[in-house]
This record gives C-alpha cells, sequence and structure tokens, in this order.
C-alpha cells in the first residue's frame, strides 16, 4: 500500500453531515480508524417506503457515504480526489425501526484506486441486511 495519510476524524464527519444527505438522513460517525469508518442512523417514516420497509436508497447511500468518508482516512500522499467508479450492493433483510448501523472497511489500497466494503446490520433483528462494495478511483493533479 502507499504511504498515506489520514486527514479525517469523528468531529470533521459529523460536521461534513450538516446540510447535506448524511445530515438528512440522520447519519452519525461513531468512529474513524484509518481504513475504518463506522456509522449509525434511526429508522425513521421518512426513511420507509410505502412497503412500510427501510428504504433500499437510504442503505445504499449510507454504505456509499461511509466509504467515501474511508477513503480520507487512507489518503495516498499526492492525491487530491477521488471518484466513484462502482459500486454494488446485496440487500439481505430491512428494518422497520430501530438503529442500522454501517462499518466501511478498506479491502485494497493502491495508489490508483481503493476498493471498500461495508456492511449494515439492523440492531432490532440483530441481522446483516446489507453487502456493499465500491471501487473508488484516486485523482492526482
Amino acid at each position: 500500500m502507499p504511504k498515506t495519510t489520514n486527514h479525517t476524524s469523528i468531529d470533521d464527519l459529523n460536521r461534513a453531515n450538516d446540510g447535506k444527505l448524511p445530515g438528512h438522513i440522520g447519519l452519525t460517525i461513531t468512529a474513524v480508524d484509518p481504513g475504518r469508518v463506522e456509522g449509525a442512523f434511526e429508522v425513521r417514516p421518512d426513511l420507509v417506503a410505502h412497503t412500510g420497509y427501510l428504504l433500499a436508497g437510504t442503505v445504499l447511500s449510507v454504505a456509499d457515504i461511509l466509504c467515501a468518508y474511508g477513503v480520507s482516512t487512507v489518503w495516498p500522499e499526492g492525491a487530491t480526489g477521488f471518484t466513484t467508479a462502482e459500486v454494488k450492493c446485496n440487500f439481505l433483510g430491512t428494518a422497520r425501526e430501530g438503529t442500522v448501523t454501517c462499518v466501511a472497511t478498506l479491502l485494497h489500497g493502491g495508489r490508483t484506486t481503493q476498493v471498500w466494503d461495508a456492511e449494515l446490520m439492523a440492531s432490532t433483528s440483530g441481522r446483516r441486511i446489507a453487502a456493499f462494495r465500491c471501487t473508488q478511483i484516486l485523482l492526482y493533479p
């Protein structure tokens, strides 16, 4: 893995949520370490589909946000940005209430790409509700 620097903290990421989609979802960052970011949100009526279950888009968004935040925990020297190249999400369950937690971890940290995995768990059932993977392309001047 190339030399990296951690450019963020729990407080930084929670401030970044304000006024943006993560803030609207109610996402709270709970842990930040190099190559790992953890967060949680409460299932609310406005995050639930007409079927009564958590919107798939909410699940996908939270996983994508935490993986994107994770890039800043292992920022390669010289990189100036990144963009998402691919995402995949397997929905394994759902939630109607309670807290959903998400843990994003770095699977591959190269100089030009990073691959991140995220797992979302429903607190009420204790079950995994989604497995997510994305590829980030690192940008250089």
